[in-house]
């Protein structure tokens, strides 16, 4: 899939959209279909389309794993509008707090975890079950350092068998926004400029969302 620079140096982070993606397992996958077709004598071309909200590029909202908690469109724009920085992961197992700690990450960052999912795990339409992921060592580590983003390159934050869901109630929990699915293959290490917005679905655990990056250093 193609998301390299354009005239405008904004580099589009999102997994396309389409039947027959990849998909969280239990989940509904992504499907669309055409319910008008001009060439079939309609007077429009008309789509129609159904997925879970977690689907290709997306954010959870705390409500997903806090009952009770905020949902999606209770998102501060501050969360998603603004310098981000891309850290580059080479353990190939998880996100360990030994590899970040030399990063000093600060708090009210926004951060983007590249890891080998972008290369590995967007290039087949099967589901990966092992992918890197946050282990919850490193959850409690971010919460601590009061990260105000966090976005990862695969469908989850969490492992797919283990601690997931106490990795993203130790991420909500601290009021930390979660971007999940992105593809960072052709992002650099170093600092963007991020806009990421889901759609403004009300009352949701979470929500599809379009995410582009723009280097910092162009200003």
């Amino acid at each position: 899939m193609s998301n390299g620079p354009t005239e405008s140096q904004w580099i589009d982070i999102s997994v396309p959209l389409h039947s027959g993606m990849t998909h969280w397992p239990g989940d509904l996958p992504f499907e669309r279909s055409l319910t008008l077709s001009i060439p079939n004598g309609d007077v429009c071309n008309l789509s129609q389309f159904s997925a879970s909200a977690h689907m290709g590029t997306h954010m959870d909202a705390p409500r997903h794993f806090i009952d009770g908690a905020g949902t999606i469109e209770t998102l501060p724009f501050e969360a998603v509008i603004g310098p981000a920085r891309v850290i580059a992961i080479q353990d190939e197992e998880c996100i360990r707090v030994e590899e970040l700690e030399p990063h000093r990450i600060a708090p009210g960052e926004r951060l983007l975890f590249k890891t080998v999912n972008s290369e590995r795990a967007w290039n087949t339409s099967e589901f990966q079950e092992k992918y890197v992921y946050i282990p919850g060592a490193t959850a409690r580590y971010l919460a601590a350092r009061g990260v105000r983003t966090v976005g990862v390159d695969y469908l989850s934050v969490g492992a797919f068998a283990g601690d997931g869901p106490e990795v993203h109630r130790t991420l909500l929990g601290a009021g930390i926004w979660i971007i999940e699915g992105l593809n960072l293959q052709s992002i650099q290490p170093g600092g963007y400029e991020l806009i990421c917005l889901p759609l403004k679905m009300i009352g949701s655990d979470g929500a599809p969302a379009r995410a582009v990056l723009r280097p910092l250093d162009l200003e």
